[in-house]
């Protein structure tokens, strides 16, 4: 018989007040949690809108979406070629296009190439090189040179290392066991150091011997991004080092410049199809485990690092078909895997789309696409077709099958004396060539604001054009979710339609005695960071203001939603703000857009007479846009913003929370000062203005700055409606910029 043990009697009557207990807390819990949740727009209590439960991801599926809309335009125009005329122009139209957006590129210099140490084996030798692809600007390579070339021209494959910090010295042998079994077969291989990887890291740490900014995708997107901004490219920059490299190989007699190949894989197949769609002396390229299409990346995995996307690429009607259509009828393999993360079905999409040309050309013989099973990277089956692909379209027969290899140690692949650029060369970076042209830009712009009365119309319709704005032409009936009662004010919780299928919810605080005022507050981390009791939002509404709080999109509810991508730095995806660029648009073009959809909204209130706008920190370059484009905003604040776009560009180290802000190509024609200067005469507040440098605030470079401002204000004679303060007390300067 099983002993249990017996209840205590006096535990028995405690039960029934226990249980009550537990419920009455729960439901304090309960309470307490949705008071907690009272500021959502789109939660029930309960569940949330069905419709809206994809909210978070407001801002990738827009961009997407419209991505989506490009692409099958471009569809349709590559559908209706069917013939080689019609396939030539468009090899025209790409030739000049990719050349537009990649580059423009510099006048070849000197490379004043250099062997730094030759390594000898049983059967090859290499030579460790450094070339200037740029003046100092230094790219090391290493050339595998098979015995008996001497005196023989021999084909040569340019190899491109995937994103590994230490490029083709990958320790797991791939990258090793591809380039030596090429050179057992008697090819000559050019293995260069992208920048950022290998001997070329451009935010070394000598005391970690890693990456101050951390994976060699960001060692590409934390430049990547001010280059953009500027209207350059880590692409162009990234495909140059390709080019001078080809052109170290025709310096080379072992060389056979007519029977030169490129091949690469991930990062390093990227770097292939721009060189060999740049670059015509290259006759054969094999493309690893990169080609896919832009609908099926978007759809997947999303848009990678900063070279993998080209200025507007989308929006110029540019696809991953294009790089290998560009080149045709010359030799060009795809080799994919059916578990890679570029999407296979997309490489099988893509391969179609060539094959057309190559078939209009008569030389269907000339593309083929290789597939095997597996994830990212090379296969054994695919390696050997690559060698195969290469002995038949560069001439050089011989058995494909690959062969076991030994491997090479760190010291026999180590080219400079230290084992990197920075700490043996110390030359020129992807920052400091791209702030030259930067210096060159700005002083284009301080020139043109010598006649503000011509620049700052020019800057803000330049601003409308780059930063991708659509003004709205009407808005919908906002969706009205609920309603908190405060004392001296109440809560209306609504959502509005934005520009695309997405919603923006927010906050109306209305107060019981109301001004004929209306405050539009803006906060980087959402409408409800300031909406508490006692935040600043309830500061206005105590001054009289109706004031609406919104979730911009990708903030708030709206975001930042899932997709992080290859470039996530401190928290900001590099990736999304990519993804803008693809399109021709931008994050703060989108959101000014949707600010001024606040702005008609609030104006067709009956007990609205003004609308003032007031942003906080990184959000600030969205509403400087939209006041800038739309004049219904009486009277602007921003609180802790930014200077500039000069500040990014301008400082090795800058705040990556700077980035969403940013418009792609803007120093071409305005910064961020041009757009305040031009909301002159009405009442602009500037408070805390900081710089975006991540060292430290550079209170000359900030000056410059505010500067151009005052210029435009005493231009205009409003100087008494401009305020520039610092300082903490900011009911002082609350009080100063709403009194008449």
């Amino acid at each position: 018989m099983t002993n249990y043990p017996r209840r205590n009697p006096n535990t028995i009557k405690l039960l029934p007040k226990i249980i009550i207990s537990l419920i009455l807390l729960l439901s304090f819990a309960l309470d307490f949690a949705f008071a907690q949740d009272d500021l959502d727009v789109l939660h029930l209590r309960g569940g949330n809108w069905l419709k809206h439960t994809d909210a978070q991801n407001s801002l990738y599926q827009h961009i997407a979406n419209q991505a989506y809309q490009l692409l099958e335009e471009r569809e349709n125009e590559i559908s209706a070629i069917n013939t080689l005329t019609g396939w030539q122009e468009r090899q025209q139209f790409l030739k000049m296009k990719l050349t537009e957006i990649i580059g423009p590129f510099p006048e070849k210099t000197a490379l004043n190439a250099r062997i730094t140490r030759t390594i000898t084996k049983d059967n090859y030798s290499i030579e460790h090189i450094i070339f200037e692809s740029r003046p100092d600007f230094y790219v090391t390579a290493s050339l595998f040179l098979p015995d008996k070339t001497e005196h023989n021209k021999t084909p040569a494959i340019l190899y491109c290392s995937g994103h590994t910090s230490i490029a083709h010295r990958a320790p797991t042998g791939t990258y090793q066991k591809l380039i030596l079994n090429l050179v057992n077969k008697g090819f000559i291989v050019f293995a260069f150091d992208p920048v950022g990887q290998g001997e070329r890291l451009e935010y070394y740490d000598p005391e970690t011997g890693g990456s101050i900014v951390g994976s060699s995708t960001r060692e590409h997107s934390y430049p990547g991004a001010q280059a953009l901004i500027t209207g350059n490219s880590q692409a162009g920059y990234m495909a140059w080092d390709g080019v001078r490299a080809v052109d170290y190989l025709l310096s080379r007699n072992e060389v056979d410049p007519d029977r030169i190949g490129i091949t690469g894989c991930s990062g390093g197949g990227t770097q292939a199809a721009y060189i060999a769609a740049l670059d015509d002396r290259i006759k054969a390229v094999a493309n690893q485990c990169y080609i896919t299409n832009f609908t099926r990346l978007f759809q997947t995995i999303g848009p990678q690092d900063a070279e993998q996307n080209l200025f507007n690429g989308i929006k110029q009607g540019i696809d991953h078909a294009d790089y290998l259509t560009v080149r045709a009828p010359k030799p060009s393999l795809i080799l994919s895997t059916t578990e890679d993360f570029f999407s296979i079905h997309g490489a099988r999409q893509t391969a179609g789309e060539v094959s057309e040309i190559y078939n209009a050309y008569g030389k269907p013989y000339n593309f083929s696409m290789v597939e095997d099973m597996g994830g990212h990277g090379t296969t054994r089956k695919n390696r050997e077709a690559m060698n195969a692909f290469f002995q038949e379209h560069l001439d050089h027969p011989g058995s494909p099958v690959e062969e076991e290899v030994e491997f090479l140690v760190d010291d026999e692949l180590r080219v400079t004396s230290t084992g990197q650029i920075s700490t043996s060369l110390n030359g020129e970076t992807v920052f400091s060539l791209n702030r030259k042209e930067s210096e060159k830009l700005l002083a284009g712009l301080e020139e043109s604001r010598k006649d503000l009365k011509t620049h700052l119309p020019a800057a803000v319709s330049e601003a409308k054009s780059l930063s991708g704005y659509i003004a709205p032409e009407k808005i919908k009936e906002p969706v009205f979710t609920g309603r908190i009662q405060r004392d001296g004010y109440i809560i209306e919780k609504y959502f509005l339609q934005g520009e695309g299928d997405y919603v923006i919810p927010y906050l109306l605080m209305i107060p019981e005695r109301s001004d004929s005022k209306a405050l539009i507050y803006l906060h980087p981390s959402g409408k409800a960071e300031e909406a508490s009791p006692g935040g600043e939002a309830e500061w206005f509404v105590n001054k009289g203001f109706t004031v609406l709080a919104p979730d911009m999109v990708g903030i708030g509810e709206t975001g930042p939603g899932v997709f992080r991508g290859d470039a996530y730095i401190e928290g900001i995806s590099y990736n999304i703000w990519f993804g803008s660029m693809l399109i021709g648009r931008s994050i703060t073009g989108i959101r000014a857009g949707d600010i001024s959809r606040l702005t008609m909204l609030l104006e067709e209130r009956d007990d609205t007479d003004e609308i003032y706008a007031l942003a906080k920190g990184e959000i600030s370059p969205d509403l400087l846009h939209a006041s800038a484009f739309n004049p219904l905003v009486s009277r602007i604040a921003l609180i802790e913003p930014y200077s500039s776009y000069r500040s990014i560009v301008m400082n090795r180290f800058y705040d990556p929370s700077s980035i969403h802000g940013a418009v792609p190509g803007a120093l071409k024609a305005y910064d961020l000062p041009d757009l305040a200067a031009s909301i002159a005469p009405r009442k602009l507040m500037l408070v805390n203005v900081r710089d975006a440098a991540a060292e430290s605030d550079n209170p000359e470079e900030i000056e410059k700055d505010m500067e151009v401002i005052r210029n435009a204000y005493r231009y205009k004679n409003a100087w008494e409606s401009l305020i520039i303060e610092s300082g903490s007390d900011l009911d002082v300067f609350f009080n100063r910029w709403i009194e008449d």
